[in-house]
């Protein structure tokens, strides 16, 4: 399994920028075979964290035209600084009260 961190410097958030997050993350589950998103935004940084099955499903969602047009749109209006970070996880853990 692979994460990838995405963590950026917001800018103005409109509602074009939610329609747009909402779109992105359905197109990688419903496409792309994203196994698990989670994002949260404190202040002026965001941080996702999306999980993936294999480093090829994460290239493929990379060169998504749809999703460069969105990494683009990103980079003008929603975003003054980002880094991504794929990574390959070794080792889990859990832990549930339930």
């Amino acid at each position: 399994m692979y994460a990838v961190i995405f963590r950026a410097k917001t800018g103005k958030q409109d509602e074009q920028y939610l329609e747009t997050v909402a779109r992105m993350r359905q197109l990688a589950f419903d496409k792309y075979g994203c196994l698990d998103f989670v994002a949260v935004t404190e202040g002026e940084q965001e941080v996702a964290i999306s999980y993936w099955n294999s480093e090829a499903d994460i290239l493929a969602w990379k060169q998504d035209p749809e999703h460069h047009l969105a990494q683009t749109e990103g980079q003008k209006r929603w975003y003054s600084a980002y880094t991504v970070q794929v990574m390959k996880i070794e080792r889990e853990y859990s832990f549930s009260a339930d």
